[in-house]
C-alpha cells in the first residue's frame, strides 16, 4: 500500500509541478509560435504516457500484492499485448514527429524578402555583420581573418565594402522584418540562441549554417551560447535589440563599415581602380 500510494503521489506531484511551475519558457518575441505548439504537443503525449505507466504500476503493486497462498501466473509472452504496445508506441512517436517535420520545413524555407545578416562566434564572444547600402553581404572566409579583419571579410569583394561590422558588440534588428541569420564559427562548436526567439542553430567550424525569424516585439533580448565551447562558455553572452525601423536606421548609420577598417583598404583601392578605368 505504501509503494502504491507513493507512485500515485509522484504522478500528482509531477502533474501539479508542470501546471504551476514558475520555470515556464520566456514570452515569445518572434514568429515561431509553431515551436511552442510542438513542445506543448510533446508534453501532452509524454505526460499522458508517464501518468498511464506509473498509475498502471501502482495498480499492479496493489492488485497483485503478496497474500498467503497466492501463486504467480507464468506467461512468458503475449502476441496480442505485443501488437497493441507496438501500435500504440508507433502512433505516439508519429504524433510527436509529424508536427516537428512541418515546423522544420518552415524553419529552413527562408522568405524572399528576408534580410541576410551574419553571426560569427569565437571563444568567447559574438560578432555580427549586416548589409550596407547595397543590401548585400560580401563573401568571407577564415583565410582572411586577422587582427584588422576579425570577421574574415573578403577584402577583394566590392560587395563587402559597405558591410556593417559589429565586433564583440550588440546586434540591432528592425521590428517586423524577416531575417536570415548566417552562422559561422572560427574555432570550435558554438550555438547561437535567443530564448525569446525560439530559434537556434549549431555553428560548426568550416560550415555556414542558418535559420530565419521575424521579430515581433521590440526590446532587448539576451544571446546565449547553447553548445559547450570551453571554460568561458558560461560568459559567452550578448544582446539583440529589436528596434522600430526608424530607430534601427539611426543606429545603423552610426556603425563602422568594413571599408572604414584597415583591412578594407584593398576594397577602396579596387573601387578607385574601377572608377578610373575607361
Amino acid at each position: 500500500m505504501i509503494v502504491a500510494a507513493s507512485l500515485v503521489l509522484i504522478v500528482l506531484f509531477s502533474v501539479g509541478f508542470h501546471l504551476f511551475s514558475p520555470w515556464w519558457w520566456t514570452p515569445i518575441a518572434s514568429n515561431w509560435g509553431y515551436i511552442d505548439t510542438t513542445l506543448v504537443i510533446t508534453f501532452w503525449i509524454t505526460g499522458a504516457v508517464f501518468v498511464a505507466v506509473v498509475l498502471f504500476m501502482a495498480w499492479c503493486v496493489f492488485r497483485y500484492r503478496h497474500k498467503p497462498g497466492r501463486v504467480a501466473h507464468y506467461e512468458p509472452e503475449s502476441r496480442k499485448l505485443e501488437i497493441w504496445l507496438t501500435a500504440l508506441t508507433a502512433l505516439g512517436v508519429a504524433a510527436m514527429l509529424a508536427p516537428g517535420l512541418v515546423v522544420w520545413k518552415r524553419f529552413i524555407t527562408v522568405p524572399d524578402d528576408a534580410t541576410e545578416i551574419e553571426v560569427v562566434a569565437q571563444q568567447w564572444y559574438w560578432s555580427y555583420r549586416l548589409p550596407g547600402a547595397d543590401g548585400r553581404l560580401g563573401s568571407s572566409g577564415t583565410e582572411w581573418i586577422d587582427f584588422d579583419n576579425p570577421l574574415g571579410i573578403n577584402p577583394h569583394d566590392r560587395f563587402g565594402a559597405d558591410d556593417v561590422v559589429i565586433d564583440s558588440g550588440d546586434l540591432h534588428l528592425p521590428l517586423g522584418q524577416p531575417v536570415r541569420v548566417n552562422l559561422r564559427s572560427v574555432d570550435v562548436l558554438h550555438d547561437f540562441y535567443v530564448p525569446e526567439f525560439r530559434a537556434k542553430m549549431d555553428m560548426v567550424p568550416g560550415m555556414v549554417t542558418y535559420f530565419w525569424f521575424t521579430p515581433t516585439r521590440t526590446g532587448e533580448f539576451e544571446v546565449l551560447c547553447a553548445e559547450l565551447c570551453g571554460v568561458g562558455h558560461g560568459v559567452m553572452r550578448g544582446y539583440v535589440s529589436i528596434d522600430e525601423p526608424e530607430d534601427f536606421d539611426s543606429w545603423l548609420g552610426e556603425q563602422v563599415t568594413f571599408a572604414g577598417l584597415p583591412a578594407g583598404g584593398a576594397v577602396r583601392v579596387a573601387e578607385t581602380a574601377e572608377e578610373s578605368d575607361p
